[in-house]
């Protein structure tokens, strides 16, 4: 009987083995030869490579093309282009920003809304000429051609709400808003003494020359931009920014058009009897009164909730044709007043109110836009005396700042204008070109020069290359 219970036993026992034997071979995943080194660990079939304890860093190093900074040079010569590119790629510069859309409202590639720039105001020795575009090529898909063949991602940025420009010293106008009347209604009106003022009125060379700005609140204006940008989006391109997203030079005073008041009395669900009156008063630039009317800060934040609603749909448009193009704003560093544009380009998490009563309502952070976009660009526009600091106008400082408003939403870069802020303008400052690279690259995600035309113009060549090289010889 104890015989025969241990042999069964052993019985049970051996098929129990054999099972678990026949269960692990049928549940392996793989067909891997048997290990045959008894004694040694079978090695991972896919091992993780260790992670390298050094990793080489990169630099994100842009140069913005201005269009009318380089009209001369590139409009009518691809060979000009070509050679350019080539000495940005050398000089370490890893992307390009090519603006297409200067502010004469025209542009600089195929688009089935807009025309195509013919010319452009140049300052040339000392007054402004026209100079006319008679290339045929596709100027854009230039850069994108000859960029994409050197190894640069190739970007474009197009000017957002203008629509003309009236140039200075008696030499005449361009752009859609001066050759077809039937748009004069979607052009910015202001708010003057003399009542509220079509910009289009407006036309004395000496004082009302520049751009003229379309208003953002007009339906019609928004549905011609977005498809300017669809237009955009359909090339091979690497980014879209936009420029000049954002109310006209006349800040404050813009837009107090019938459309803008019927789209603010919608927003706050009343009817403003004293128009503009109860919101601001006439010829108010960029500081606001001591005493603010009943309405401004809604008003504030009205002009907020335009631009951001717009970039929402922007954004929308630029993935919709291509998911896989970036999207993105440029804008000027000076948050602190950057109110006076129309734009929270701050995060929406950040609390505007906070840090500035005086101009932002409990609501106004919502309006911050940063969390649509895959990317930004800060104008640090500081004098070239003001590199280092922490506040406002030092390069420094307005990068510092930037990455405080931003919270993390998005990826940002910060650059300096080396061609017209004080200190640059004259050249000579080929020592603060590393400074500015070093130190934008150290607040932000990289750094980009605003404009070619100046490296061109200054002979900064060598500099940008050394700034690039000791930036990475720093951090590797």
């Amino acid at each position: 009987m104890k015989i025969s219970n241990i042999v069964y036993s052993l019985r049970v026992l051996a098929l129990s083995s054999l099972a678990a034997s026949m269960l692990l071979s049928c549940s392996k995943e793989d067909d891997d030869p048997w290990w045959d080194k008894p004694g040694e660990e079978k090695p991972d079939p896919k091992p993780n490579p260790d992670p390298d304890p050094n990793p080489t860093k990169s630099i994100n190093a842009f140069m913005w093309i201005d269009a009318g900074g380089n009209f001369e040079q590139f409009a009518n010569s691809e060979a000009n282009i070509r050679a350019e590119l080539k000495k940005l790629k050398d000089a370490g510069v890893t992307e390009i920003v090519v603006d297409v859309r200067p502010t004469t409202g025209d542009v600089l590639f195929n688009s089935s809304v807009c025309e195509g720039v013919k010319r452009m105001d140049v300052w040339r020795g000392s007054q402004y000429v026209w100079v006319e575009r008679t290339a045929s090529f596709d100027y854009l898909q230039t850069f994108i051609t000859e960029g994409h063949a050197l190894g640069l991602k190739v970007n474009a940025s197009m000017n957002t709400f203008v629509g003309g420009y009236l140039c200075p010293y008696g030499l005449g106008s361009e752009g859609m808003l001066f050759r077809d009347s039937s748009k004069k209604a979607w052009a910015t009106s202001i708010s003057t003494s003399q009542g509220i003022v079509n910009t289009m009125d407006l036309l004395d060379s000496e004082t009302d020359y520049g751009a003229k700005f379309l208003n953002p609140a007009n339906d019609e204006v928004q549905k011609f931009v977005l498809q300017i940008i669809a237009d955009l989006a359909k090339y091979d391109l690497d980014g879209i920014i936009l420029d000049r997203c954002r109310y006209s030079d006349y800040n404050l005073m813009s837009d107090f058009s019938d459309d803008s008041r019927k789209k603010f009395e919608q927003f706050i669900g009343s009817t403003v009897s004293n128009y503009p009156g109860d919101i601001l008063p006439a010829e108010t630039d960029v500081t606001l009164p001591a005493s603010q009317p009943r309405y401004c800060k809604q008003w504030l934040e009205f002009r907020a909730k335009t631009i951001h609603d717009f970039i929402v749909k922007a954004a929308e448009k630029v993935h919709s044709v291509n998911s896989k193009i970036r999207f993105g704003a440029y804008v000027g560093g000076w948050y602190s007043s950057y109110y006076a544009s129309g734009v929270n380009w701050a995060s929406p998490k950040y609390n505007t109110m906070s840090d500035f009563p005086t101009w932002a309502n409990a609501n106004y952070h919502n309006w911050g836009y940063a969390d649509h976009c895959d990317f930004m660009f800060i104008g640090a526009y500081a004098s070239a005396s003001a590199i280092y600091g922490s506040g406002e106008w030092t390069v420094q400082g307005f990068c510092k700042n930037a990455k405080k408003y931003f919270a993390g939403d998005t990826k940002f870069y910060g650059g300096p204008d080396i061609g017209n802020s004080d200190g640059w303008t004259d050249g000579g400052q080929q020592s603060k070109i590393p400074q500015v690279i070093d130190v934008c690259c150290q607040e932000t995600d990289g750094f980009f020069i605003f404009d070619l035309c100046h490296v061109r113009m200054f002979n900064y060549w060598s500099s940008l290359k050394s700034g690039i090289t000791q930036y990475l010889q720093k951090t590797n």
